[in-house]
């Protein structure tokens, strides 16, 4: 469904005379190509069963996958012509201006992440595949919060500084990340759930529950902090050679005409 759905955004792109004014390269196929791989490993078989009944850590790598495989990749896959339709009308162009803020970018992915840990939620996840349904949309949506700010693929958002982009990350990589030392230093199971892990992986529960906090500081830290770390290199390379290297495009100024028009539509006096 995602790799449809992604080509159906790249029909959008077409400027509405029948000529594309987008091709993918090279290098957004095999982001496409990941970001379906990873989404089918995290919600095929053996990894979604043993995450809805089994296994506290096969959970969390399931949400790694989504949030930090998944969701980087569709991102970068898509596109620009693409984006800039999709979010142009006027509400969901303030959506996502408000989303992309990284005050607001880190609240979210937070809540998203931490409330979909609760052992309610945990417990309704195992109960339906509904619900799994719902909280993998659910966590695919925060890992595009998540990345928006960083790649600034989006037109509309203001762009932040490499250096913002660097402390933004890190932000993101210890707030909603407080609950992989609950799990590591818990000394009992926290989710009913998973009360019988050792039928399907050998382990206690309480074992995989600890697993399951290392995996999650062991998967997030390396990605978020690369990310910063790459920042900051490029921060140091536009400072010394004076070059800019994300120039505005035009599908900014474009959004930046249409805010404005609409800007001007609001404080016409009516007739």
């Amino acid at each position: 469904m995602t790799f449809v759905g992604v080509l159906w955004l790249h029909r959008l792109a077409d400027d509405g005379r029948g000529g594309a004014t987008y091709r993918m390269t090279g290098r957004q196929r095999w982001q496409l190509a990941g970001a379906v791989g990873s989404l089918a490993v995290a919600v095929g078989w053996p990894v979604a069963g043993l995450a809805a009944h089994w296994s506290l850590t096969a959970l969390l790598l399931q949400r790694l996958l989504i949030v930090l495989v998944t969701a980087p990749l569709l991102l970068l896959a898509l596109p620009t012509p693409a984006l800039a339709r999709l979010t142009r009308p006027a509400l969901v162009d303030a959506a996502v201006d408000f989303l992309s803020r990284p005050a607001v970018a880190i609240v979210t992915f937070t809540v998203v992440v931490v409330g979909t840990l609760s052992t309610g939620a945990v417990g309704a996840q195992a109960g339906g595949g509904g619900w799994r349904a719902f909280f993998d949309v659910l966590l695919l949506f925060a890992g595009i919060v998540l990345w928006i700010p960083v790649f600034g693929r989006v037109p509309g958002p203001r762009r932040m500084s490499p250096v913002g982009k660097a402390v933004y990350l890190l932000v993101q990589s210890v707030l909603p990340n407080f609950p992989a030392v609950v799990f590591v230093f818990s000394r009992h199971p926290l989710y009913a759930a998973f009360a019988h892990a050792h039928r399907a992986i050998g382990l206690s529960a309480l074992n995989d529950q600890q697993l399951a906090g290392i995996v999650a500081k062991v998967g997030t830290l390396p990605v978020l902090w690369s990310s910063a770390w790459r920042a900051l290199s490029r921060a140091e390379r536009v400072e010394r050679l004076g070059v800019d290297e994300e120039p505005l495009t035009w599908a900014e100024v474009e959004r930046a005409m249409e805010r404005g028009d609409r800007a001007a539509r609001r404080s016409r006096p009516v007739a």
